[in-house]
Parts: structure tokens; C-alpha cells; sequence
């Protein structure tokens, strides 16, 4: 049965620990490697997909370059589930939940849309999978079929996962895709190539809006001339011009010039060191325009 149970224990230490809100990123504990087990058991033996176990057991294998991930496992599952519970590896922790996530969000999810009984369940078990990580205090949450690093509760509840949400439309599908890679740079502590993503899908979302209002642009448009594009056409409607004065010169001093001075260009002899703290601001930032640009984009259609 798929569900979370306030038990007694959950309920004082959450009394306990109520102004704590301190994530964890580099450890998974033992306890949510059992609790993510069961939730992918439930499901997997309600819809009868045993056979995912074999295809993530070979993709685990092939990515690792070993032939087999526990020494005289019977079965795929054993194999799989065993070195789950006894790596010390967080990275490896999260590449195993996060397959089989993606099969749950990406392939169940399309084989079962039209079952309802079943769609329901899929749903469920990510939304459990989800409150299981928070509840465990581990700063990472399962959106649009990967596994997100969070760093404030406020920002990816209010900024990220909207702006999700918005990058799901097929209008925004490289934007999507670049998003989605500067946060898995970011997770593995790639922090250049994070800004590098983050510039090419703020760009691209403003290229999109583009494409669909027919705003003529050149292929080769930086960011500056992209936004005074989209600032010439109205994208900011006339009454709200003066509000946003200052909204120009935020992108501009934002998003794209951070990228610029310290990811887009040669670092010649001294080293330029991009650092946790800027790339988390650089990922909240593109968020967050992202976010404004494409609500703004709906306003002109109604």
C-alpha cells in the first residue's frame, strides 16, 4: 500500500526539529534506500513490469564497466537492490533511484496514461518518492525525469519547480534540456559548465518567444540583443514600462554577464574559480527570468 503514515516517532521529531531546515547532499542514508526500494517494488509488482529490473541492472553495468553489480546475485533485482543498500557511493545512491524514476516519469507514464488505476499509481509513488527525500532531510527532489540538487525549500517550491513546469511545453524543449543539464553540472560540482547551460537556456527561451511572435533575430544573437528584441515588441506591456525601468539592465547585468566574465571566455593566466555559491545564485536567477519572460509571453495572447 502506497502512502506516508505520521507515526509517533516521525511526529516528535519533526516537534524536535521543527525550525531545522538543513539538507543533507552527500550521503544517503540507509533508511531511504529501504523506503525508495519499497516504493519501487509496490509499483513494479501492481503493473508487472518485473522486466525493468534486467534493463537497469545492464544499464548499470555498461555505465560502471563491470559485468555485474553484486557477485553471485540470483536474480537482477538482488543484484540491483543489495548494491543499492551497501554502497557508500551518494552518486551511485542517486544514479539507481534516479533510473528507475525516469522508467516511473518517462516510460510508465506514457504505457499507462489511458489506464487510470495505474497512472494514478505511477503518480503517487514519485510524489511519495519526493516526500520521502524531504522528509529524510536530503536535498535533492525528482522533477520533469531528473533528480534536482535543492538548496532553499522557498526557491524550488516558488522559482524552480515552476519554471519546470513552463520548459514542459514543446515550445521550450532545448530550453528544457539545457536547464535540466546546468542543474545535473551543478550536482556534480561541474560549476562552468553549469553557467555555460544556464546562459544557452536563457537564450534559448528568449529565441523561442521569438519563433513563435515571428520577432526577427539572427541565429548568432547574444542574450543583450535578444532581450531588446523582446523589449522593442512589447513583451513588457506599456503599462507596466516604467515599473520594470530597471528590468533591462537586471538581465543584462545578470544571467549574461556572470556567464560571460567567468565561464564564456579564455581565463588567460590567472584562473578564474567559479565558486558553489555563484553558479546556485547563476541556476535561481535564470530561473527566475525564465520564469517572468514566459509568463509575460502568455499575457500577450489573451
Amino acid at each position: 500500500m502506497l502512502g506516508i503514515f505520521n507515526i509517533f516517532s516521525k511526529r516528535q521529531k519533526k516537534l524536535d526539529n521543527e525550525n531545522i531546515d538543513v539538507y543533507e547532499y552527500e550521503k544517503i542514508p540507509n533508511k531511504l534506500k529501504v523506503q525508495s526500494i519499497h516504493i519501487f517494488r509496490e509499483v513494479i509488482d501492481k503493473l508487472g513490469e518485473h522486466n525493468i529490473y534486467s534493463k537497469i541492472h545492464k544499464i548499470l553495468c555498461k555505465e560502471y564497466g563491470v559485468f555485474i553489480l553484486k557477485e553471485y546475485a540470483q536474480t537482477d533485482e538482488e543484484a540491483i537492490f543489495d548494491f543499492l543498500l551497501q554502497t557508500d557511493d551518494y552518486q551511485k545512491s542517486l544514479d539507481i533511484i534516479e533510473l528507475f524514476y525516469k522508467y516511473f516519469y518517462i516510460v510508465f507514464k506514457d504505457k499507462y496514461k489511458h489506464h487510470v488505476p495505474y497512472s494514478k499509481l505511477i503518480d503517487e509513488s514519485i510524489n511519495e518518492l519526493n516526500e520521502r527525500f524531504k522528509e529524510n532531510a536530503i536535498g535533492y527532489s525528482f522533477e520533469s525525469g531528473e533528480a534536482i540538487k535543492i538548496d532553499s525549500k522557498f526557491i524550488h517550491s516558488d522559482i524552480v519547480k515552476p519554471t519546470l513546469k513552463i520548459l514542459n511545453d514543446p515550445l521550450y524543449k532545448g530550453a528544457n534540456e539545457e536547464f535540466l543539464k546546468a542543474f545535473e553540472h551543478y550536482r556534480h560540482k561541474r560549476y562552468k559548465e553549469c553557467l555555460n547551460e544556464c546562459l544557452k537556456s536563457f537564450e534559448s527561451v528568449l529565441k523561442a518567444i521569438c519563433d513563435k511572435n515571428n520577432w526577427t533575430y539572427n541565429q548568432n544573437d547574444t542574450s543583450k540583443k535578444l532581450i531588446k528584441i523582446c523589449f522593442d515588441n512589447n513583451l513588457i506591456p506599456s503599462y507596466l514600462q516604467t515599473q520594470f525601468s530597471s528590468l533591462q539592465q537586471l538581465f543584462e547585468s545578470g544571467v549574461p554577464t556572470i556567464r560571460n566574465k567567468n565561464s564564456g571566455h579564455g581565463q588567460g593566466i590567472q584562473q578564474n574559480k567559479v565558486t558553489k555559491e555563484m553558479t546556485s545564485y547563476m541556476l535561481h536567477l535564470t530561473a527566475t527570468n525564465i520564469l517572468f519572460l514566459a509568463e509575460q509571453e502568455k499575457l500577450l495572447h489573451k
